[in-house]
């Protein structure tokens, strides 16, 4: 620890570079990803706002257990197949996958492709299990 501080002390623009490149890249993924909504918050727009849940995970994972009334667009085929979710255009989006690495880049590709109000579930599915909420089978 004495190393450290010596460390800091006497490299105090290194260290400050590294602590401003590392605030620019949480900022950056963080930004990248687009909002986040707890499962709370999905239930509550899902009932209130009429929210579309999209499940990118691939279909196998998706028939194990998913929200009601999700819409499976495995994230490889989230291009090619976004002709399936034009008329949710005006709706609020929420984007999960299994655990919250793939929705991000998929939120992306909706926000690309002119949907306005895209949001992705924090932690996906791992989360939505780990509160017991029902998932649907099949």
């Amino acid at each position: 620890m004495d190393q450290f501080i010596t460390f800091i002390g006497a490299h105090p623009w290194l260290v400050g570079a590294f602590l401003l490149l590392l605030i620019f890249f949480f900022r950056n993924e963080l930004s990248r990803g687009g909002r986040t909504v707890n499962a709370q918050e999905l239930v509550n727009m899902v009932n209130r706002e009429g929210a579309v849940v999209v499940d990118v995970r691939d279909s196998t994972e998706f028939r194990s257990g998913h929200v009601v009334g999700a819409v499976n667009i495995p994230h490889a085929s989230i291009v090619e197949r976004l002709a399936e979710l034009t008329r949710y255009r005006d709706k609020p989006v929420v984007v999960m996958c299994k655990m919250g690495q793939h929705a991000g880049s998929a939120g992306i590709q909706l926000r690309k492709a002119g949907f306005t109000n895209v949001t992705k579930l924090r932690g996906g599915v791992s989360e939505w299990r780990g509160q017991n909420l029902p998932l649907v089978k099949g």
